[in-house]
């Protein structure tokens, strides 16, 4: 066994109705002025009318930012900070997908008393040093695992992004609150599941890092996501589904942040960049064709897997590998998802730029079970078109 290190976020509060306490847990943290930090829809929504009434009731001051965009530009991090500076908030909370729970994460690095450093100064890895303000993260979605990672993202210029990795990102709750997302529609539970199956078999496979620890919670989290997603999309209102499906996109978050990510998101991240295609999806168009690319050298690993995604519909007359592979192509158009590049919207003009641009992404390709040029990115694009 090679050395290993695994760390993840504190506290875990896997109940549903949860999020009506948020008051009285940042009370029980000496906090008296918080900062929730989430997007226009959730305000749009009134995901927080059921939040917000219990802040008041035990003597908590909370403020809104709720200006958090998809792939959220360093302008709307510096926003968020200026709000938490101004209230002096003492705690923060991230409330909602992972673009909200990543600029919570920075937030409440840069709007610290005694930070020291600027958003540019912490990009890159173990760069962001010094004292945060207590964090607590509420997922509205089950994808992004976000609550339990130390990482966040952020759109930096007109197609590309950054990542800030440190353990200083790492929050001290995770509260995974199954009616926060029970009116999701069937295309986001199906794009974010999907997402945080990726974050499992990546995990899985991760080149330099995989551990034991983390191929445990994978194997949970496959278990868990594909035992139940199909019916988050088809039955939304099924709450022990969708308290599954929390808890296998958080198991799945606490794989990756110690087993990175590789390839599948180092594609999907150019799809996001330039088309503003959402997260998930961008991973869920790019899945089958990076991982019939990675089978060479991951195969055994993939049919280690597969009876966890395929259940009992697993044949034993056929290949292991293959199946797993074939059951994850299945995913996109069984979840009412396009399955093909240009179903959503993606000209094959574009191809050769965005394989370029996959190939700034080696923070997340080192990782990868087999090594990816540009002319394999490009063909893995063509095969995904």
């Amino acid at each position: 066994m090679q050395p290993f290190s695994f760390a993840t976020t504190a506290q875990i509060l896997c109940e549903s109705g949860s999020a009506a306490r948020l008051g009285e847990l940042c009370r029980e943290r000496g906090a008296q002025r918080v900062l929730i930090v989430t997007d226009p829809g959730i305000t749009r929504l009134n995901m927080l009318d059921g939040v917000l009434p219990g802040f008041a009731a035990v003597g908590v001051a909370v403020e809104v930012f709720d200006q958090v965009l998809a792939d959220p530009p360093e302008s709307i991090v510096l926003e968020a900070s200026d709000q938490a500076r101004r209230m002096a908030a003492q705690l923060v909370i991230g409330f909602g997908g992972g673009s909200s729970m990543d600029v919570a994460k920075l937030v409440a690095l840069l709007a610290h008393p005694q930070a020291a450093q600027g958003l540019k100064d912490v990009f890159g890895v173990g760069n962001a040093r010094g004292p945060r303000l207590p964090l607590i993260q509420v997922p509205t979605t089950a994808g992004t695992g976000s609550e339990v990672t130390p990482i966040a993202i952020v759109t930096t210029g007109e197609t590309t992004k950054m990542g800030v990795v440190s353990p200083h990102l790492l929050p001290d709750l995770a509260v995974l609150d199954a009616d926060l997302t029970l009116g999701l529609p069937p295309a986001v539970t199906a794009a974010t599941g999907i997402d945080a199956m990726v974050h499992a078999i990546e995990a899985y496979t991760s080149k330099l890092k995989k551990n034991p620890l983390s191929d445990l919670l994978a194997r949970e989290a496959l278990r868990l996501l594909a035992l139940n997603l199909d019916e988050a999309v088809h039955n939304g209102r099924n709450r022990e589904a969708r308290q599954a499906m929390l808890l296998g996109a958080c198991l799945a978050g606490q794989a990756f942040a110690n087993a990175p990510v590789a390839a599948v998101h180092a594609l999907a991240y150019p799809l996001g960049g330039h088309f503003h295609i959402p997260h998930g999806l961008s991973n869920a168009l790019v899945l089958p064709e990076v991982i019939r690319f990675n089978a060479p050298n991951a195969g055994p690993l993939y049919a280690e897997l597969a009876p966890l995604l395929l259940g009992e519909r697993l044949r034993s007359d056929a290949d292991r590998t293959e199946q797993f592979i074939a059951e994850l192509a299945d995913l996109s158009p069984r979840s009412g998802l396009p399955s093909r590049l240009r179903d959503a919207g993606v000209p094959e003009d574009s191809l050769p730029r965005l394989a370029a641009d996959a190939m700034l992404q080696q923070r997340l390709l080192v990782n990868n079970p087999r090594e990816v040029s540009e002319s394999d990115a490009l063909a893995i694009y063509r095969a995904a078109f």
